[in-house]
């Protein structure tokens, strides 16, 4: 398969999300946030949280004893400081970029990873928060 071609099939099975009004004054790592990183990480949800349960099985299930805001800060730390679990997220979205998108990333890697891993923790911590 060709870049055009994976390209391609890799923008079509995203989820399409209502697009978020953008001025002139956004930042080129906050549209890659929106345009991007946002519907990766809805189209990969069902991984990312069955790839977060694995995770908390392999330390004995201790995270369904805490309460809501120890599992909150839990699901923080896991993310953010365990850097083979974070890297293991990062590579889940990282796969679903474009070639193009992939440039984008490597030019602004600092603050898009600093965004994607709020954007993880966010989506984690509200699915079971719920």
């Amino acid at each position: 398969m060709d870049t055009n071609n994976r390209d391609l099939s890799v923008k079509n099975i995203r989820l399409a999300l209502p697009m978020i009004l953008e001025d002139a004054a956004t930042s080129p790592e906050e549209r890659f946030q929106n345009t991007c990183l946002r519907p990766i990480l809805k189209f990969q949800n069902d991984l990312l949280l069955a790839v977060f349960r694995s995770y908390l099985d392999l330390r004995k299930g201790q995270f369904y004893t805490l309460s809501k805001p120890k599992k909150l800060e839990y699901i923080d730390h896991a993310i953010r400081k365990d850097l083979k679990f974070k890297s293991l997220l990062i590579g889940i979205v990282v796969g679903q970029f474009t070639v193009e998108e992939w440039g984008l990333y490597q030019a602004h890697e600092r603050e898009l990873r600093k965004r994607m891993t709020g954007l993880l923790v966010q989506r984690i911590q509200d699915s079971f928060n719920e």
